[in-house]
């Protein structure tokens, strides 16, 4: 296991309730994020650093760029197109508009060009939670449920594993996924101890390697597929929420966190909590697949 130590740099002091779903652009150069209570998008340009924020009426769980252009995105109830020029959100189904107490959470679009994305108890208590895949053809479909919080779904670098997680039962499940989109054999990849904290957002590298962000963690594990620990990043926050490559080589790994559940103690010792950050971990991601719809 890699312990060496790596510079983590702020790259944006903000203080995020909930920062989510970090979203590399190659187009404009630019990486995109969310922070979920707050009804924020933000978007951090890297060509010249500069940072623009977009509010809603409704939050934004998570966005995609498309094939066409724009975004598509996640809302409380559903999927939705997403025009920041306009700054309207366009609903495209709302399979969950019938269950008050879940939202929407994390979301992500497979190597198909297919939006998957779960849903939660907002009170991170019952296991009403789903995870759904949205095709090019607009439908919705169930894949699975009984969730309490569902987290980072990413894809191994052939398209065949769908890995997702429950960060209440601290659980990594990953799924063989076919061409057609159907998941079979799911199965525990990784279980995480109480004082690791809990699993969140993910991403994958070139290397077929998983990264995971703990929150109440303190910092981002590197997994083999077979789900050995590789390499230990260090946070300068308690609260990881989620992680991906970034930049013209892709060699840099752009992070969100939350000041969710802290108190005012916690936030006195950890300042930059919520804030944005980035590494050089010394390995490469994947190019950002776009939503075929």
């Amino acid at each position: 296991m890699n312990l060496g130590m790596i510079d983590v740099t702020c790259e944006w002091q903000i203080e995020a309730s909930l920062g989510e779903g970090p979203l590399w652009v190659a187009a404009e150069n630019a990486v995109y994020w969310v922070d979920i209570p707050q009804q924020h998008v933000h978007r951090l340009s890297l060509a010249d650093g500069a940072r623009q924020t977009w509010s809603f009426a409704v939050a934004v769980t998570s966005l995609s760029p498309r094939a066409q252009g724009g975004f598509v995105c996640t809302v409380r109830d559903g999927f939705a197109f997403l025009d920041l020029n306009t700054g309207t959100i366009e609903p495209i189904v709302l399979p969950e508009a019938d269950l008050p107490g879940n939202r929407f959470n994390d979301g992500k679009v497979d190597g198909n060009g297919r939006y998957w994305a779960g849903t939660m108890d907002d009170r991170g208590e019952l296991e009403t939670g789903s995870l759904y895949r949205l095709d090019k053809d607009l439908s919705c479909h169930k894949m699975d449920e009984n969730y309490i919080i569902d987290n980072g779904p990413t894809f191994s670098t052939d398209g065949k594993i769908l890995y997702h997680t429950d960060s209440i039962k601290r659980t990594i499940y990953a799924f063989d996924l076919n061409e057609t989109g159907d998941i079979s054999n799911k199965r525990v990849f990784v279980q995480l101890p109480e004082e690791d904290g809990a699993p969140d957002g993910m991403t994958v590298d070139s290397e077929n390697c998983i990264w995971l962000c703990h929150f109440g963690g303190s910092r981002i594990t590197r997994y083999s597929p077979n789900g050995e620990i590789l390499q230990v990043i260090p946070m300068p926050v308690p609260n990881i929420t989620s992680c991906t490559f970034a930049g013209p080589e892709l060699d840099t790994l752009y992070i969100t966190t939350a000041r969710l559940h802290m108190d005012e103690a916690a936030l006195a010792k950890y300042p930059l909590a919520g804030s944005f950050f980035s590494c050089k971990p010394g390995v490469k991601g994947l190019p950002t697949t776009l939503f075929a719809g």
